[in-house]
């Protein structure tokens, strides 16, 4: 992609799934890469995976102190950033009459408010620069809504609105999108999910199967770039289509 190289790039839950094959994907393109994760295990393992990483840096994104000195200790190691990845989430699956308050908390202070504090810390970085791209992982389920992810889906609903008004506010010093991806195979999604229901959903997209986290890496590579320099407050779907033919209670190719 034109105008990478060289690039400083944080990505926030970097050490598996979407996150992982991002700071992958942007390694590959010659960038400078740091890593935000609250696990030390996955850290760990994903500094033996990827070697060129620049820093896996412990933080929870929830945590505005935690974030603070992340993205202080990302611009130590790196000089500056010129691009966020605002990728950390979380989901549980549960029926909504028994989602708790606790449970609903924490889901929206990682999908949504640790998206808020990172892209506000990283905004304030970039504008005092001058430039800088924040690129936002939402989800399908904050547009179309799935049963047993009433908190996910309220919580990427959120992700999108802030998106857009972040996009208006910032411009056009700072270019700000978001990847809304249908399902992806991701360690996140086979936790929750058996064979079976992975098979159900196949079923369900036109495509015939899930997303791999390599193909959300290579949409935010070109929306961090120049190819992508006129591209701001927009949501991509990603789907194979799935929203697509969402009036469908299942897809067939019969």
């Amino acid at each position: 992609m034109r105008g990478l190289a060289g690039r400083n790039v944080v990505v926030t839950g970097g050490a598996s799934g979407i996150g992982q094959a991002t700071a992958q994907r942007f390694l590959e393109e010659g960038c400078r890469v740091c890593i935000v994760d609250r696990s030390a295990e996955a850290r760990e393992r994903v500094e033996r995976e990827l070697p060129g990483l620049t820093a896996a840096i412990a933080a929870d994104v929830s945590d505005l102190e935690q974030v603070r000195a992340a993205f202080a200790e990302a611009v130590r190691r790196m000089g500056s950033v010129d691009v966020l990845i605002n990728n950390a989430g979380i989901s549980i699956r549960h029926e909504f009459l028994d989602t708790t308050p606790d449970e609903f908390d924490e889901v929206l202070a990682v999908n949504l408010r640790g998206a808020f504090f990172m892209a506000q810390t990283a905004a304030r970085h970039m504008v005092a620069k001058g430039s800088g791209v924040i690129l936002n992982t939402a989800s399908t389920a904050g547009s179309t809504g799935y049963p047993h992810y009433a908190d996910y889906s309220a919580s990427k609903g959120g992700v999108i609105a802030l998106t857009l008004a972040m996009a208006l506010e910032l411009a056009p010093m700072v270019r700000v999108n978001a990847i809304s991806p249908g399902y992806v195979l991701t360690p996140m999604q086979r936790a929750e999910y058996t064979e079976a229901m992975l098979q159900a959903v196949n079923r369900k997209i036109p495509l015939g199967r899930h997303a791999k986290p390599e193909e959300i890496a290579a949409l935010f590579a070109f929306l961090a770039s120049e190819d992508a320099a006129f591209a701001t407050g927009q949501v991509f779907v990603f789907d194979g289509a799935e929203t697509t033919g969402g009036l469908c209670s299942q897809w067939s190719h019969d």
